[in-house]
């Protein structure tokens, strides 16, 4: 193996124009990581985000930065400290957003944020779901615990966290309400949606007494969301930080979802992959060095599923 790969990384923060497609050293594993040989990425629209320095006062990256935080791959050296996983171990992981990414054709991750890659999913469907996953599955079941026959609103239907939060609140026995554009509609109804309410046409705050609101749009959108919550409801927000006196107001709880790195709940995800009770929607496919045109479709707000790149065959 050579001891030089390819890498996306940005030197400066801005535009679609700081992304660089660069040579740099294989990196090697720690005592307690792998080192994985990247087969997709995904992208996610925190990746862009983070290469314009929006969140830079959060995460305080050094740079250069390779970008990206999921992957699917193979396992090909292991640290000393590592029992859980073995060289040829087909993996999958949401690694810790602070180090480097997964724009590369080789990874670092620590051993205790990587799963085996549920066997049903493509290299590409795998690469798709952790962080995306991962935000939907922790905003429904740690932030605000949705319950079985309760009433959920998820905001975005047809985006990739959205698709998942559809997915999990229906097997939770929950019912789904969700805002999407009427060319998405058959989109959401098929992964489970209960009512698809078309937000360019009709009021969803009109909706009342919804147990749970699921915001992944912040701004009005999070804040006429209140007005549909029961007195005691919960909203949860993966956009914006919600305001304690607008929740104060309403009578309802409200929180903030930043997604972390889980191998069991990965785990647990695989499982429901391979009982084909998920559902990995991707929108479109590019390489490592079409990573610019993967950022300005994720920028537009339209992909329908998964940005996914491809990064070896």
């Amino acid at each position: 193996m050579s001891n030089v790969m390819k890498a996306v990384q940005i030197n400066n923060f801005g535009g679609r124009d700081v992304l660089a497609l660069n040579t740099v050293e294989i990196p090697a594993p720690r005592a307690n990581e792998v080192l994985i040989k990247v087969r997709a990425a995904s992208v996610n629209p925190v990746d862009w985000k983070i290469r314009e320095g929006y969140l830079q006062p959060l995460l305080n990256h050094t740079l250069p930065l390779t970008l990206g935080w999921d992957v699917s791959g193979e396992v090909v050296a292991i640290g000393e400290n590592v029992t859980s996983l073995v060289v040829g171990d087909s993996v999958y992981s949401r690694p810790e957003i602070a180090n480097n990414g997964t724009y590369a054709e080789y990874v670092t991750v620590a051993a205790d944020e990587v799963a085996i890659k549920p066997d049903s999913l493509s290299w590409q469907e795998a690469a798709g779901v952790p962080l995306a996953a991962l935000t939907a599955w922790q905003a429904l079941d740690e932030y605000v615990q949705l319950k079985a026959g309760e009433c959920v609103l998820i905001h975005g239907g047809s985006g990739a966290v959205g698709q998942f939060a559809i997915q999990f609140a229906k097997l939770r026995g929950a019912t789904v309400y969700t805002t999407t554009s009427s060319r998405n509609s058959e989109l959401v109804l098929g992964l489970g949606a209960d009512h698809v309410i078309d937000y360019r046409e009709v009021d969803f705050s009109t909706l009342k007494d919804l147990d749970v609101v699921f915001d992944t749009i912040g701004g009005e959108t999070q804040d006429n969301s209140f007005k549909t919550l029961k007195s005691g409801g919960r909203l949860v927000s993966i956009a914006k930080s919600p305001e304690e006196n607008k929740a104060a107001e309403f009578g309802v709880k409200a929180s903030f979802c930043f997604v972390q790195p889980n191998r069991a709940q990965l785990e647990k995800l695989a499982t429901l992959a391979d009982a084909g009770q998920l559902t990995v929607n991707i929108d479109s496919e590019f390489t490592l060095d079409q990573v610019a045109e993967a950022h300005a479709r994720s920028e537009t707000g339209r992909a329908q599923g998964k940005i996914i790149i491809n990064v070896s065959a």
